[in-house]
């Protein structure tokens, strides 16, 4: 049982941080849009936004999470400072995607105050937080 939830686990994780990393790079496209000018380009941003964070990434993130909490008591029993650092890890991936669903909303209202530069290392969050999962999950450093 425990090797079917880790490839749901995994499948799910890979599908959550495709969107992580898509997500913002649209925003950088986005921001570069003249609302006035470009009201269809707008649209379309918002739509395709909305869309990858409601249908991917919010339904991955929810999998991906519960399988994860699902191994780390199974398999783990919660033992180990890798596996706490691991669900800190998750929890700081939580919040980034809420400030994803932010910044889709600003820009669905047109009050979006970020350049494409800030949205270019603001994409870079998810990529720190996805290599430090992976040494904390194949290392166990502590």
């Amino acid at each position: 049982m425990d090797i079917w939830i880790k490839v749901i686990h995994i499948i799910f994780v890979v599908s959550w941080f495709a969107g992580l990393f898509y997500l913002p790079r649209l925003f950088v496209y986005h921001a570069t849009v003249d609302v006035e000018n470009e009201q269809a380009a707008h649209n379309r941003f918002i739509t395709m936004e909305t869309k990858l964070y409601k249908i991917i990434i919010v339904p991955s993130s929810l999998i991906a999470t519960f399988s994860g909490v699902w191994l780390a008591h199974s398999v783990y029993d919660f033992q180990g400072g890798w596996i706490h650092a691991k669900l800190i890890l998750v929890f700081l991936l939580w919040i980034y995607q809420y400030y994803c669903r932010n910044f889709i909303f600003l820009f669905s209202v047109n009050k979006n105050t970020k350049s494409h530069v800030w949205f270019r290392w603001f994409n870079e969050g998810p990529t720190i937080v996805l290599i430090a999962s992976i040494i904390l999950v194949v290392l166990k450093p502590f």
